[in-house]
């Protein structure tokens, strides 16, 4: 038996649209343990307004062929910052400078592993 996790189908779908626009810096952080608004989140860059743009209208083109149209979006006019919100999967899409700023990689990450400090504890 493996301990590896097996992706979500709409998870691979959307690091598909990811890669195919190419996006660069792709990560993604299981939430479930720390949310209850969504399972994972998923935070890549875009080289320019129009990149981001760009990659997000993917995302949002291969969820809908997929089965699965977003919950919201936002950020598409000025797109320094797009979030597509899948339900289970939320996808930010950013300007490198715009990430470097809110630097959610360390805002998620540090609620998990304070998550998994308060588990041990227990």
């Amino acid at each position: 038996m493996s301990n590896t996790i097996t992706p979500p189908p709409l998870l691979t779908t959307v690091q598909e649209a990811l890669d195919d626009l190419k996006a660069v810096d792709v990560l993604v952080i299981d939430v479930s343990s720390v949310s209850s608004a969504t399972d994972f989140m998923v935070i890549a860059s875009g080289s320019s307004s129009r990149h981001t743009k760009s990659i997000a209208e993917n995302v949002i083109e291969q969820s809908k062929k997929a089965g699965t149209c977003p919950l919201g979006v936002e950020g598409m006019v000025q797109p320094e910052w797009v979030l597509v919100d899948l339900g289970d999967i939320v996808v930010h899409i950013m300007q490198a400078e715009t990430r470097r700023f809110y630097d959610l990689e360390s805002l998620w990450q540090t609620g998990l592993n304070q998550d998994k400090s308060q588990n041990e504890e227990s």
